[in-house]
């Protein structure tokens, strides 16, 4: 198995989020990568540096507005008298949601405070001096990892922070800020007919659904807390199944809260099952850990050894994997989520 992450992913340090109305310490802190680097290395796992591919991948995802203001919007935000240490919208615009359409229009106003408003979706995205760099390190690690199942590498292990599954063709949320998830499967399909997207973060995966709703070339699915009671609460039900060309290519599975991980293993059985049935050549995971018991922004029982059978179920679909990092905040536990779903992924007593 090959992983691969950049040092520059250490540099994001977010400040606050926004939570119940309260600002709240940051939960996406650099710490996590460490915990991680860890276990992969009591597994004698190297991560390798990816190299620099520079925007062009980005913009088979993104729109170039988009992409332009997160690279500028700190040192503009500076610019206002008396601003905030970070990026961080106080206005926003309404649209409609159209699921036709793959993006929004540009945002109008050449204002960041306007720009902050239409491009950054919830106050849990600020945007601090590092933010880009780490964004834009963090999908280059995503890449190489695809680059190297494309090259025949049959697992591999893209360390992503900060993660991506909440970031849409335009807008940052849920500490997301470009779609690694999907800039990784979007490289797969150079390669292969057919990719899927297995989403087993605790949260709807809203961003990579968006991203493919329109898309039969990738099916989409993830498993995830029930919105009606949990975060992006605006997407992620079950009778959400695709549009246009896209149509059935999309499956979200809700859990209760306090779903154990017997609940969690059946469902991830049924995507698997659904996934079996699109005959995809090449696998992207979405892996969160933030289903684990002991996180302290989830809602689902998931235990350690839970996380071990996860990998074994996905494991078992022999398909060249690529397993990209997204959500998980209790440290402590982290590293040994991701070792024990490695040791089931790759089959290890």
């Amino acid at each position: 198995m090959r992983a691969f992450f950049h040092r520059d992913q250490h540099l994001h340090a977010p400040q606050q989020f926004m939570r119940a109305g309260v600002i709240s310490d940051p939960k996406d802190l650099p710490a996590r990568v460490d915990a991680l680097l860890g276990a992969l290395g009591e597994r004698g796992i190297a991560p390798e540096a990816p190299r620099d591919q520079g925007l062009e991948p980005l913009l088979a995802i993104h729109t170039r507005p988009y992409l332009d203001f997160l690279a500028s919007a700190h040192e503009r935000w500076q610019q206002i008298p008396d601003a905030g240490p970070e990026v961080l919208p106080n206005v926003s615009p309404y649209w409609n949601g159209r699921p036709e359409w793959p993006h929004r229009p540009a945002c109008r106003s050449s204002s960041v405070v306007a720009q902050a408003g239409h491009y950054l979706g919830d106050l849990a995205v600020p945007l601090g001096p590092h933010t880009w760099r780490s964004s834009l390190a963090s999908s280059h690690t995503a890449l190489a990892a695809a680059d190297a199942v494309i090259g025949g590498t049959d697992k591999a292990y893209a360390l992503c922070r900060p993660s991506g599954h909440h970031a849409r063709t335009d807008r940052a949320s849920g500490f997301c800020y470009l779609n690694n998830s999907a800039i990784a499967a979007e490289r797969l399909r150079t390669r292969f007919g057919r990719v899927a997207v297995l989403d087993v973060d605790a949260h709807h995966g809203d961003g990579t659904q968006e991203i493919f709703y329109r898309r039969s070339d990738v099916l989409t699915v993830s498993v995830h807390v029930d919105p009606d009671a949990y975060y992006p609460f605006y997407t992620g039900y079950a009778d959400e199944r695709g549009s246009g060309e896209g149509e059935g290519f999309n499956r979200n599975l809700p859990l209760p809260p306090g779903a154990s991980d017997r609940q969690m293993h059946d469902a991830v059985a049924e995507a698997l099952k659904e996934i079996s049935a699109f005959g995809p050549d090449a696998l992207v995971i979405a892996l969160g850990y933030d289903s684990h018991e002991d996180d302290p922004i989830g809602l689902l029982k998931v235990t350690t050894e839970g996380f071990e059978g996860i990998g074994r179920q996905i494991g078992a679909m022999g398909l060249p994997t690529l397993v990209v990092q997204e959500g998980g905040y209790q440290i402590s536990v982290i590293g040994d989520c991701l070792g024990r779903f490695l040791d089931g992924l790759l089959d290890k007593a």
